[in-house]
């Protein structure tokens, strides 16, 4: 049983792990704030930009003239996953999840078949894929030295897959990352980035649109914009799925700490009680001898 001070030592120790863990909570839903701000402000313009693919990929179609980003090698032999994870721990179960379904995909099209290869954006997701697909990883892109990543970053990324993309190292990359929902819910998704998928038929791609220049020129310029607008996407919504989590994960770290500390508080009393009950009767004892 413990001693009575390795109890109050103990209770300390909780109580200041407490505070470390409500103080980083609230940091968590500061930075929160304004990164669900950033991530909700990105999303329209994805949405539009992709209404716009939709109408040129429509009027171009998948002939000769289309765009390579576009049309594709021909092939869909060699895959790559660009897996985007988070550069900080303490976030709950959110890197596990997105390293999860990554890893299911990858076995998917293993089993179709197809070679797969690992593109990483952020440090958490290295270890764990690394154990699994050590042979797997063809690069990485290191988001840590920046406090938060942002369109250049995106664009490195981006430039970076698209070379890999114009040299034939893939056929077809898909970008896995959360999608910021709440606090309490980032879903892990896959999404094809390259060659870009025609995105199905809206309004907007029945509308009668006269472009200058053609529709293959200005694909050329929309196409790399794209991609990168897909990635610099999935980073913010990295940034507002990291602070969602991790603001979840210290509430419940703070609650946890609570109970522990009621609980050896408890357990510290009766321990103090027992020694001041057996003190007691050995005086008893003692004066009655007398």
């Amino acid at each position: 049983m413990a001693s009575l001070k390795e109890l109050k030592d103990r209770i300390g120790s909780v109580k200041s792990t407490q505070k470390i863990t409500k103080a980083k909570q609230m940091v968590a839903a500061a930075k929160l704030r304004r990164a669900q701000a950033a991530a909700e402000a990105a999303r329209p313009y994805a949405e539009r930009l992709s209404d716009v693919m939709a109408s040129l990929a429509g009027k171009v179609g998948g002939g000769d003239s289309a765009p390579r980003l576009l049309a594709g090698t021909g092939s869909d032999k060699r895959h790559l996953l660009v897996v985007v994870n988070t550069d900080k721990g303490l976030c709950g179960g959110l890197n596990s999840n997105i390293v999860k379904a990554a890893k299911a995909k990858a076995k998917a099209l293993l089993a179709e078949g197809k070679d797969v290869q690992f593109y990483l954006v952020g440090k958490k997701g290295r270890a764990p894929i690394r154990r699994d697909y050590a042979d797997r990883i063809e690069g990485h892109f290191d988001t840590s030295e920046v406090k938060t990543p942002g369109f250049d970053e995106a664009e490195g990324i981006a430039d970076d897959l698209i070379e890999r993309f114009e040299k034939g190292e893939f056929d077809v990359a898909h970008l896995v990352y959360p999608v910021f929902k709440s606090a309490l819910a980032q879903d892990p998704t896959v999404d094809q980035l390259i060659p870009v998928p025609s995105p199905e038929e809206t309004a907007a791609s029945d509308a009668v649109v006269e472009y200058e220049p053609g529709e293959e020129e200005i694909l050329e310029e929309l196409l790399p914009r794209y991609v990168k607008t897909q990635i610099f996407g999935a980073l913010l919504e990295r940034e507002a799925s990291e602070q969602g989590a991790s603001m979840t994960a210290m509430d419940n770290a703070t609650r946890n700490a609570g109970d522990l500390i009621n609980d050896l508080t408890i357990q510290y009393n009766r321990s103090r009680q027992a020694a001041i009950t057996t003190e007691l009767i050995e005086i008893i004892a003692g004066a009655e001898a007398l």
